[in-house]
């Protein structure tokens, strides 16, 4: 499979952006722009991170506490200073107790190291949520290679449920063995 074709059909899926923070060895903060974040369980509070196995930032948060920076709207800039265009003006640095954290974002994430597993050229970090800060502020978005900003909603169905509870929806939901569809 070509590695381009997949990788645009990949950011066909419009996500979120985040700055993971953690402190360095030396106890330096260090942050990377990532928008492969995953959300992966209530009970305990897990949250998942993907970053290249290359990169300093996997280096860095291995074993590490970390915190998750949803970034707002108007915080292009830190997104692309934590992707390697630095940025003149001073960084929103908040030094947390667990990890560093940013100011001025949408939500904070703070976890401690839970585990690392292999995701084939990325390593998946998984962090138990310890604290979380969230704002009224708009999130940034990124589809397509390029960031994008919420626009109004496509409905008026506003959903707080789980659907993977076969009790509860229609998801997974059992279907008796002789029915055939």
């Amino acid at each position: 499979m070509d590695p381009r074709t997949l990788r645009s059909t990949f950011g066909r899926f419009a996500t979120g952006v985040t700055v993971i923070t953690c402190r360095t060895p030396d106890g330096a903060h260090h942050g990377a722009t990532v928008t492969a974040f995953t959300p992966i369980s209530l009970d305990p509070p897990l949250v998942q991170v993907a970053l290249t196995r290359t990169s300093r930032a996997a280096a860095y948060l291995d074993g590490a506490s970390f915190a998750v920076n949803v970034l707002a709207a108007d915080q292009v800039d830190v997104a692309m200073h934590f992707a390697g265009r630095p940025s003149a003006d001073p960084l929103p640095w908040c030094d947390g107790s667990v990890a560093p954290s940013l100011r001025g974002t949408a939500a904070t994430i703070t976890c401690r190291a839970h585990r690392t597993d292999d995701g084939g050229d990325h390593l998946l970090f998984l962090g138990e949520v310890v604290d979380v800060v969230s704002t009224d502020r708009r999130p940034l978005l990124f589809h397509d290679s390029a960031f994008h900003q919420m626009g109004r909603r496509s409905s008026d169905v506003v959903w707080l449920g789980c659907q993977d509870d076969p009790h509860t929806s229609w998801f997974g939901a059992l279907v008796p063995a002789d029915t055939h569809y």
